[in-house]
Order: C-alpha cells, then structure tokens, then sequence
C-alpha cells in the first residue's frame, strides 16, 4: 500500500463563489500545498534547502486532472489525502482525495517532475532522475 498523508483545510469565506461553492480553482491550490506537505511529512527537506545542497529546486506541475463529485461551503474541514500513485524515471503521479468526514467531494492526479537549473542557462529548469533516497523516504 502506498503511503498516505493528510492535509487539513477550513474553508473560508474568501474560498467560495457568490453561490457559497468553493470556487474550483482553490481546490488545485489545496492539492499543490497538498503535494508539498506529503514531501515534509515523509522527511524530505524543504525544497530551499535542498536546492543549496543538492540542486534541486522542486517539484513543479506538469498536468493536473481533477474530477468534482460534491460541493463544498465555507466553515467546512476538508481532509485531502496524498500518496503517489506511480514512479517513472523523472516524474511521479500524485492522487489526491478531499474528503468532507465520510463524502468524497472530488480527487485529482497530478503528474510533476524533479527539476534542477540548466547548466547552460540557469534560467530554465531541467527535468532530473528521481531522487532514490527520496523515492524510499515517500514509499
């Protein structure tokens, strides 16, 4: 089974839309500190630490899908659950699942990349092997 971590939200007010739903780009905004929170949670470093030893400067998005089964209001506790659902050479899949005590409101798949500066323009970023020690901390 793939590890799971867990990252709580509370809607505010300022989440919804003039319909009290939470406006669903807040949701892609929840599952990337999500993302972020499964890495700390594992015992990875912060990525502003990681980029001054190693290079490496993070994990940035490259396709996001999300599938919305229920609403969500303001004032509700939202649990969005993270694993990784598959590994590949320079990328991951991550699965979210936010839930609202026992009802899904919607899961979503993010695929990002470990990325590194460009040697030959420091302003690009270079996809990297997965780091080995980091795929263990997170299996």
């Amino acid at each position: 089974m793939a590890r799971t971590t867990l990252f709580r939200v509370t809607v505010q007010f300022g989440d919804c839309d003039p319909a009290g739903i939470v406006f669903y780009p807040n949701f892609q905004r929840w599952m990337d500190a999500a993302s972020l929170s499964f890495f700390m949670q594992c015992g990875v470093p912060p990525w502003r630490e990681l980029v001054k030893t190693r290079g490496l400067v993070g994990t940035p998005l490259l396709e996001i899908a999300t599938k919305f089964v229920a609403a969500a209001t303001y004032a509700e506790e939202l649990v969005i659950s993270t694993s990784i659902e598959e590994w590949r050479a320079k990328v991951f899949v991550q699965r979210h699942r936010v839930m609202r005590g026992e009802t899904l409101i919607c899961e979503g798949t993010e695929t990002r990349a470990f990325v590194r500066r460009d040697a030959d323009n420091p302003d690009r970023l270079r996809a990297m092997p997965v780091p080995e020690d980091i795929r263990a901390l997170c299996e």
